[in-house]
């Protein structure tokens, strides 16, 4: 059965950003660092509510980053706040070398992931920041696909010991969850069963791969589509699970497709499981400035290009079981 999606209120930034200024409540000894967009990515929200443990250091983000640290090796648990392109690039070595390395307790409310920053052009589009942040040892990263998430991953990010990195949304889409709904560090959610192939994704194309198995299911093809909200450590029992059913595998994602996920479960079903496989995302290329459904649809990410790629996949498996059979029968 379908699922049915409601318009999202707000987007994931914004959600995560309320549960966080909810938690100061919880933890006086709760932290915030800001770099200096405080009303983009919400933090504003806990500076209203506790300015004495709001810390804005401008745009300064290794600087911030390093202050975050010093306050986390003081005992404390810090969210620090930027745009994901700005926390990933410009501050990486303060979290490899200040955070991850000591295995500090800092999260990452890193806004504006992927092309979801259409509009604000390639300085803003974090398209390479969990190639960065999955390679970091001790580094764990998260992807809320709406609101729901985004609160039930901020809680999954306070209560997992060492850095975090949850990379959030610049725009509200869609919510699928609902409050019944748990998440768990390492897990994924199957939003739509099926036999024929695995759809994986996390994040806004979460919602595009839903719409591609709609259309898949109108010409008698049966996709399964697991949301990957855990990005690392991701769900390999899950995975497996369903790969044994449908037997191929398509990971589509706001990412370049070098070091994406992707690369990460080919890799794993390489080793495990190996299935017909194919992966969608940018392709070695930076994007560009516009609206979110256009950009999408010209990197090859959109519902229509998610559904022709598991055709293809669907078609290739197919084709590999008809030539096992008849080199069997010979």
């Amino acid at each position: 059965m379908p699922l049915t999606l409601e318009r999202a209120a707000a987007p994931t930034r914004r959600a995560f950003a309320e549960r966080m200024a909810e938690y100061g409540a919880l933890d006086e000894e709760f932290v915030v660092f800001e770099a200096d967009i405080g009303y983009s990515t919400y933090s504003c929200l806990f500076g209203q509510r506790y300015p004495h443990r709001y810390f804005n250091m401008g745009i300064a983000e290794g600087n911030t980053l390093a202050a975050a640290a010093g306050m986390a090796a003081g005992g404390r648990t810090v969210v620090a706040c930027s745009y994901g392109v700005f926390i990933t690039l410009r501050a990486v070595e303060a979290v490899r070398t200040f955070i991850c390395y000591p295995n500090l307790n800092v999260k990452f409310l890193s806004s504006h992931g992927g092309i979801t920053a259409a509009i604000d052009g390639v300085t803003h589009q974090a398209t390479e920041d969990l190639g960065v942040m999955t390679t970091l040892p001790n580094m764990k990263v998260l992807v809320p696909a709406d609101t729901r998430a985004a609160q039930g991953l901020f809680d999954i990010a306070l209560a997992t010991p060492g850095p975090v990195f949850v990379r959030l949304m610049r725009d509200p889409l869609f919510d699928v969850y609902d409050a019944a709904d748990a998440f768990r560090l390492g897990g994924s959610h199957v939003l739509r069963g099926g036999t024929d192939i695995t759809i994986v994704s996390y994040g806004d194309i979460v919602f595009q791969a839903l719409a591609a198995a709609e259309r898949l299911a109108t010409e008698g093809l049966s996709a399964e589509v697991i949301d990957m909200y855990s990005v690392k450590p991701f769900d390999r029992d899950g995975l497996l699970r369903s790969i044994a059913r449908t037997g191929a595998l398509l990971v589509a994602e706001n990412h370049q497709r070098r070091n994406g996920l992707g690369y990460e479960l080919s890799n794993f079903c390489l080793k495990r499981c190996p299935v017909p496989f194919e992966n969608l995302g940018l392709d070695d290329t930076f994007a560009e400035s516009g609206d979110y459904p256009s950009m999408i649809e010209k990197y090859g990410i959109s519902a229509a290009h998610i559904a022709a790629a598991a055709r293809e996949l669907v078609a290739r498996k197919r084709t590999r079981r008809l030539v096992g059979a008849a080199e069997q029968e010979a």
